[in-house]
C-alpha cells in the first residue's frame, strides 16, 4: 500500500464531480478516456469481456506498432494551482504504460483541443508501476486550466488525479455579492473535528450534493461535545446570507447548528476570544436547505460551523461581499497567479 501525500487532502481539480472533462485522446480503443476523471475509485471484474476484450475501468489504448506515444487532454473543473498528480494504474498489470508525463496550460476562453498551446511540464517523463498509485509532487505557482497526460508508448491508466488549490477567473465574479466560502472561489477547509465518513471539503464543493456521500458526515459522538468545521474564506469579507443544507441526511442530520466568525486582522483563529457570533444556535430539519439572513455581521476571514451534537451536512454557503482590503488582496493574488514572475 502506498502512503498518501499531504497534498492529496486538497481537492481533485480534474474530477468530473467538480466539472472536469476529458476533451480529447488520440486513442481509446479498449477503454474510454472519460474514465480517467471518474470520482469513484477504479474497480475490476475479471472475465468481463466486451467486443474489444476485457473491460477496464480506465483509459486504455491499443498496442502501438510504430514509434510514438498516446495522449489525453483534461479540462480542469476547478482551475487552480497544482500541487501534485496521481497517475493511478490500478488493475493494469501486463498492459500499463512504463512511462508517463504531465503538462499544463492556461486558456481562459472555451478552446478546442487544437487551440491549447504553450504547455508547461509539471511531471517530466517518469517511470510508472503497474497496479499502483504513482504519486508525483508538483512545484508550481501558476494557475492552470488544462492538463495533458502523455503515456509512453501505450497502455492503460485507471485514474488521473490533479490535486491543488482552486482559484477562479475574477472576470466572472461580482465581488460585492458571491459565495465567500466556495471552493471554486478559493476558500478552503481550515480545520475539522471529525471526518470519519467523508471529507469536509465536500461542504464547499460546487453544485448540490447528489447523495449523502457527497456531503460531510462525522462519527456518532458518545460524549458531551459537538463537531465543527472551520472554513477560511476566499478573502476578508462580510457574510450577509448563510445556507446550511442537510439534503439527503435524514436520520443523521444535526439537531442544531451555529456559525461563528474570526477576523485574522484582529486575532488569529487559535487565540482566546478570537471568535464572535454570526448565527446563534438554531434548530435544523433533516433533508432541508436552511437559509438565514445575517444583517449585522462583522468582517471576517474565517467561519466556524458548529453542529450539535454530530451528523452530516451536504453544503455550506456563505454569501456576501469583500471588504476593500479583501478585494485588494484577492485581485493581487489573481494577478500573481497569472504571472508569478
Amino acid at each position: 500500500m502506498t502512503e498518501f501525500a499531504d497534498w492529496e487532502r486538497l481537492p481533485d481539480l480534474a474530477s468530473r464531480r467538480v466539472g472536469g472533462g476529458v476533451l480529447w485522446a488520440n486513442d481509446e480503443l479498449f477503454a474510454e478516456r472519460e474514465n480517467l476523471i471518474k470520482p469513484a475509485d477504479p474497480v475490476f471484474q475479471p472475465s468481463t469481456f466486451g467486443h474489444k476484450g476485457q473491460i477496464y475501468d480506465g483509459w486504455e489504448t491499443r498496442r502501438r506498432r510504430e514509434d510514438g506515444c498516446d495522449q489525453a487532454i483534461v479540462r480542469l473543473g476547478l482551475p487552480g494551482v497544482i500541487r501534485g498528480v496521481v497517475v493511478d494504474t490500478a488493475f493494469f498489470t501486463g498492459n500499463y504504460p512504463p512511462f508517463a508525463s504531465v503538462e499544463a496550460c492556461v486558456v481562459e476562453d472555451y478552446p478546442s483541443p487544437d487551440e491549447l498551446k504553450d504547455w508547461h511540464t509539471l511531471v517530466p517523463k517518469s517511470p510508472l508501476r503497474g497496479n499502483f498509485r504513482n504519486v508525483f509532487d508538483v512545484a508550481e505557482h501558476r494557475r492552470y486550466t488544462h492538463v495533458r497526460l502523455t503515456i509512453y508508448p501505450d497502455g492503460g491508466v485507471a485514474r488521473l488525479r490533479v490535486h491543488g488549490l482552486p482559484f477562479p477567473d475574477l472576470s466572472f465574479l461580482d465581488l460585492n455579492s458571491f459565495d465567500l466560502a466556495a471552493l471554486e472561489h478559493g476558500a478552503r477547509i481550515f480545520g475539522c473535528s471529525n471526518m470519519f465518513y467523508s471529507s469536509p471539503a465536500n461542504l464547499i464543493s460546487p453544485g448540490f450534493a447528489a447523495t449523502m456521500g457527497e456531503g460531510w458526515e462525522t462519527a456518532r459522538r458518545r460524549d458531551a461535545g459537538n463537531d465543527w468545521v472551520t472554513v477560511e474564506l476566499a478573502a476578508r469579507g462580510t457574510v450577509r446570507l448563510a445556507e446550511l443544507d442537510t439534503s439527503h441526511f435524514k436520520g443523521n442530520a444535526p439537531g442544531w447548528a451555529a456559525l461563528s466568525g474570526c477576523d485574522s486582522r484582529v486575532a488569529e483563529p487559535d487565540e482566546e476570544g478570537a471568535w464572535f457570533e454570526l448565527l446563534p444556535r438554531v434548530r435544523l430539519q433533516p433533508d432541508t436547505r436552511h437559509r438565514f439572513v445575517l444583517p449585522d455581521a462583522n468582517p471576517t476571514t474565517h467561519v466556524r460551523l458548529d453542529i450539535y451534537p454530530d451528523g452530516g451536512m451536504a453544503r455550506l454557503r456563505l454569501h456576501g461581499a469583500l471588504t476593500d482590503d479583501g478585494r485588494e488582496s484577492y485581485v493581487r493574488r489573481w494577478l500573481d497567479l497569472r504571472d508569478p514572475d
